[in-house]
């Protein structure tokens, strides 16, 4: 699997949000982006990511960042983990997960010993122009939020 790089074109995508309505790369044209892959909606770990992202979601707004998060999960799924969470962006929907391998964020993973192949919890940050700032892999749910705003100084 291709992983991206600073500097390279970010993968267009067109999903379905939470109230499955289409959402695009497209539609944050001149506008700096935070894409952000997770597993699966109301586990432990993506619960804490979405929420750290939620309670700074201000601070990324302020410095001119939108922020969209995008797992394997239906939009009906998504709809009840924004409501029961609180959440005030878009979480996007690829079950195939053809945007998720586009942007590197699927590979070998291993827990308890055991070694699979799934999403690799992964952040994506888009300049204004189109063009990957940031391509961090591998992230932790807890404390990357934070790590994330240190890196963009906000």
């Amino acid at each position: 699997m291709t992983k991206l790089a600073a500097g390279d074109k970010a993968p267009a995508f067109k999903l379905s949000n939470q109230d499955d309505k289409s959402v695009s790369l497209a539609d944050f044209k001149g506008k700096k982006v935070i894409v952000y892959f997770y597993p699966a909606a109301a586990t432990p770990g993506c619960t804490k990511q979405a929420c750290d992202f939620q309670e700074n979601l201000n601070v990324f707004k302020k410095a001119g960042f939108e922020v969209v998060g995008v797992s394997p999960d239906a939009p009906t799924k998504l709809a009840k983990f924004k409501t029961n969470e609180g959440l005030k962006f878009d979480l996007l929907s690829d079950p195939e997960m053809k945007i998720i391998k586009g942007y590197g964020a699927y590979g070998e993973k291993s827990m308890y010993g055991k070694v699979y192949e799934g999403l690799l919890r992964s952040t994506f940050v888009i300049s204004d122009k189109g063009k990957i700032e940031h391509a961090l892999y591998n992230v932790k749910a807890t404390g990357h939020v934070a790590m994330l705003r240190k890196l963009l100084e906000v």
